[in-house]
């Protein structure tokens, strides 16, 4: 008899694929390394169980203890199949703006989730990061899996992923394609094939609202790059110990918008139903592919997940055309700002500023949010005519404050190419505008107003 003796040993020795149609009039053999063959549909399986097992080794996870970890949702089903495998309970922390589906599936086999705010610094308190860390001290016999800084996670896709796909091409690999999240799957693959063949070029798929492209060309962490994205399980707004830029040669960055429309393409055009980050990883890898592969050259990318995830999302036709990825033509936050002519004066107020002359600048100026900045221009907070309007009648006395006693949290930046339907599901009762730096980097306000004409043009 042939048989497995848990799901946990199916893991790996997932299928290559040729793409035919999406990558038409692109020269060289593009093929897809299909993650979704693993037990848990995703590529984070391999690393989920090398984490697991290195614990254990090392004596961080003992019988009967607690598995944690931060997770866009992967991770947590491949830890998830290792727990039920091995005996072992599981805690994991997620963004609130991972799919249903993803939150569902984890519950289903057995795993506790806390759902936590997605726009928030990683150092808050509230971020999945930190609520991971603050469980991992509070429940006794309890590991935090860290796939971001594990050495596990890179170190599972070098002898496995790798060599893998060296084997699967013949040695034939010239080109490695993958979305960088973690870092470990881009990583440690290229570090593999690096290794058996030094001309391999890699290319990181990046996303818009995340770090690693700008980092890895000037060095810098800039946190102007950071701001809220829609693609789940690519990019961050942090520098994860598992991201190794001297194996990444270079990165593409990818709209949600171009990374929902391929994901889609790929089923309908290739039977390949994947999930979001896999549409982002073959529109950047085929953008590359487009300019630089010849004839001969083979490209192979990361698909990492399945469609399943992503029912309610990207497959729904609804959600595409509430979020101006299908059929609607709605104006982006660009638009909106050249229709004001190129003009870039932003009405600020400073945090010293006492509250009396701050709703005189909001009369004056006939306007009902300001931005709050402070001595160096940064921005630092934000002041709506509303809250004020309440302070003062419960407190008359707050017109003698300092305007950095009274002010809000700042207003959150989005990139200049959101569309408007984007730009709206981000405002709300909390987040009464937006911000945004055109091409010469001036900041401009985004209103309700702004989205009420835009959809009216």
């Amino acid at each position: 008899m042939h048989y497995y003796e848990s799901i946990i040993d199916t893991i790996g020795n997932t299928p290559l694929v040729k793409l035919h149609r999406v990558n038409k009039g692109i020269k060289g053999t593009i093929l897809v390394k299909v993650e979704y063959f693993n037990p848990g549909n995703s590529v984070k399986d391999r690393m989920a169980i090398r984490m697991v097992e290195e614990a254990e080794k090392n004596g961080t996870l003992k019988p009967g203890g607690t598995i944690i970890e931060g997770t866009s949702g992967n991770t947590g089903m491949g830890l998830a199949l290792a727990g039920i495998a091995r005996g072992y309970k599981c805690v994991f922390t997620m963004a609130d703006k991972q799919s249903q589906e993803k939150i569902d599936i984890l519950r289903a086999v057995g795993a506790e989730v806390v759902v936590c705010p997605t726009n928030v610094a990683p150092e808050d308190p509230r971020s999945y990061y930190s609520v991971a860390r603050r469980l991992n001290q509070e429940i006794p016999n309890s590991f935090y899996a860290n796939q971001y800084d594990n050495p596990a996670n890179a170190m599972a896709h070098y002898e496995t992923t790798g060599p893998e796909i060296w084997q699967q091409t013949e040695g034939k690999i010239t080109h490695f394609g993958a979305g960088v999240g973690t870092g470990g799957t881009a990583s440690g693959t290229s570090k593999y094939l690096k290794e058996q063949k030094a001309g391999i070029v890699t290319v990181g798929i990046d996303t818009y609202g995340s770090v690693f492209k700008k980092y890895k060309e000037t060095g810098e962490f800039d946190e102007k790059e950071v701001f809220p994205y829609l693609t789940e399980g690519i990019g961050e707004d942090i520098l994860p110990e598992n991201v190794d830029f001297s194996m990444i040669d270079h990165f593409v960055k990818v709209t949600d918008k171009d990374a929902a429309l391929m994901t889609r393409r790929l089923a309908r055009e290739e039977g390949l139903f994947v999930g979001w980050s896999c549409g982002s990883a073959v529109h950047g890898a085929l953008e590359y592919a487009r300019q630089h592969l010849t004839d001969d050259d083979v490209m192979v990318i990361i698909l990492p997940d399945h469609g399943t995830r992503y029912l309610g999302k990207i497959y729904n036709d609804t959600w595409m055309k509430d979020h101006g990825f299908l059929e609607r033509t709605f104006a982006t936050a660009r638009d909106i700002v050249h229709r004001r002519n190129g003009q870039a004066h932003l009405t600020t107020v400073a945090s010293e500023t006492p509250v009396s002359e701050a709703i005189r600048i909001l009369n004056k100026e006939g306007i009902s949010q300001l931005p709050v900045v402070n001595a160096e221009g940064e921005v630092v907070g934000s002041l709506t005519d509303s809250v004020i309007l309440h302070r003062l009648i419960e407190e008359p006395e707050v017109r003698k404050l300092n305007v950095a006693e009274v002010m809000d949290k700042p207003f959150k930046f989005v990139a200049l190419n959101s569309t408007v339907d984007t730009l709206s599901s981000l405002i709300d009762r909390e987040n009464k505008a937006l911000l945004v730096r055109d091409e010469t980097n001036a900041i401009h306000i985004i209103t309700q107003a702004d989205l009420l004409a835009a959809m009216t043009v």
